[in-house]
């Protein structure tokens, strides 16, 4: 059901609005964590370091199909707020297309510069085989991913973040099925895990274009067209800046990831681990913040700015609410939460895992408070502020690894990450509060 998210109470209507959000980050990431699970739990260490190894490659992709997802979203919001059918149903098609030419493109370098980057960033020797066969599988379900992230973003845009909510439900939990169907039944090793994400997320994409284009229908008709230009600058504007964020992101961990892979396996193996648990955690704040920004959106779209303070603070207060859970449960029970991805760990495994997350846990206050605000950020389309805040976080934890890792070891490589948080915090933060976000009241064009 589509929602209009500028009238009602705007704490209430975050709220409700949010709800679907926050289950979906439980099965989001029940998806995500259900390779390294597999792995890690029925074909070892080494499997989840490859495992591991080679998720840090698909955030590079995951970024560029989030960047269409937040681009799509935020101009979709705008226009939805504003009632302006006809262009809206021309952006979902420019988004379409656009990201269909620029999926296919990834998927051909994808395939040509794989084994080149996995030796650029030190994979050992050991793992380069199965994380090799995982990449290729992956890549070649690209269009899934590309195109189920930007359904979702159309129906947030709309007001309804119940209908992806239960498309990822079902893809996550058959996910978790088919994984472990493949590599206990099948008999199959790390390309039985990448073949089931292959499948399930191609099922998902499927389902998902077919409810978009049947709640589409439902709109008021409006005279559109196929393609834009006008559109899709407007689309890239939001696009660009959320790619080039989440990218330099992929890319600064790649450079983190090559440091770690130079202390060995037992620790790529605990990192791998512990890393995963943190962006569970990360992701929550960062759906969160999407929602924040469907709302501002939409806000701004009708021209009503005093709902996207009220909305602020209710939103920083649900990230604040996401947080103390993941912060108690990573520093008083972290050995446990390693362990859930490591059948027999070493020690220098377990131990690395545990003090990653026992160094980082406590700085999610600042990264939720953060996230919260690049949402108010980025739906008003103030994106200069939002990369500004981005990519001092990316340049000060890449700088600080290499910096900290000669004398403190691997737990400098894990200091680096909160020092990185606290400033980028303060930027974003400063920037909501001096209030430019204001001047974007009112038209999609402003």
């Amino acid at each position: 059901m589509n929602r209009d998210l500028t009238v009602g109470k705007p704490s209430q209507v975050l709220v409700r609005f949010s709800l679907p959000l926050l289950g979906s980050i439980v099965f989001q990431q029940l998806y995500n964590l259900a390779d390294s699970f597999v792995a890690g739990k029925f074909l070892g260490d080494a499997a989840l370091a490859a495992v591991g190894n080679a998720y840090e490659v698909t955030l590079i992709y995951l970024a560029f199909a989030f960047g269409c997802n937040v681009g799509c979203n935020v101009v979709l919001s705008l226009l939805f707020g504003a009632k302006e059918y006809g262009d809206l149903r021309t952006a979902v098609n420019t988004t379409f297309i656009a990201s269909g030419v620029l999926c296919l493109i990834l998927m051909a370098l994808g395939f040509a510069f794989t084994p080149a980057l996995l030796t650029a960033i030190n994979t050992p020797p050991e793992l380069m085989a199965d994380t090799e066969t995982y990449l290729y599988i992956y890549t070649g379900g690209l269009l899934f991913l590309f195109f189920y992230n930007i359904a979702t973003g159309i129906f947030s845009a709309m007001g309804d973040s119940r209908t992806p909510f239960l498309f990822l439900m079902f893809s996550s939990l058959s996910n978790i099925g088919v994984d472990i169907l493949f590599v206990t039944a099948g008999g199959m090793g790390v390309d039985g895990v990448a073949w089931a994400t292959f499948l399930c997320q191609g099922i998902s994409c499927l389902c998902a274009m077919a409810a978009v284009l049947l709640r589409l229908k439902k709109l008021p008709h409006a005279p559109h067209k196929l393609f834009s230009f006008r559109l899709l600058e407007k689309i890239s504007l939001i696009a660009i800046p959320s790619i080039l964020q989440q990218s330099f992101i992929s890319v600064g961990n790649l450079f983190i990831q090559s440091l770690v892979n130079g202390f060995g396996s037992a620790v790529v193996a605990g990192y791998s681990a512990a890393v995963k648990l943190n962006t569970f955690a990360l992701t929550g704040f960062t759906t969160l913040g999407n929602g924040l920004s469907s709302f501002t959106a939409q806000n701004i779209g009708a021209g009503r700015p005093e709902r996207v303070k009220q909305g602020f603070r209710a939103g920083a207060g649900m990230t604040l609410c996401v947080a103390v859970p993941f912060i108690a449960a990573f520093v008083f029970a972290g050995p446990q939460m390693v362990r859930l991805f490591l059948s027999a760990p070493s020690a220098d495994a377990l131990a690395q895992g545990t003090l990653f997350l026992n160094i980082v846990a406590p700085f999610y206050v600042l990264i939720s408070l953060k996230l919260a605000a690049d949402g108010v950020l980025r739906g008003a389309g103030c994106m200069g502020q939002f990369m500004t805040a981005t990519f001092t976080d990316l340049i000060l934890r890449v700088i600080l690894a290499f910096l900290l890792a000669p004398r403190f070891g691997a737990a400098g490589i894990w200091m680096s990450w909160p020092l990185g948080w606290a400033v980028a915090a303060a930027l974003s933060l400063g920037f909501y509060f001096t209030g430019g976000w204001r001047k974007r009241v009112g038209s999609i064009d402003k």
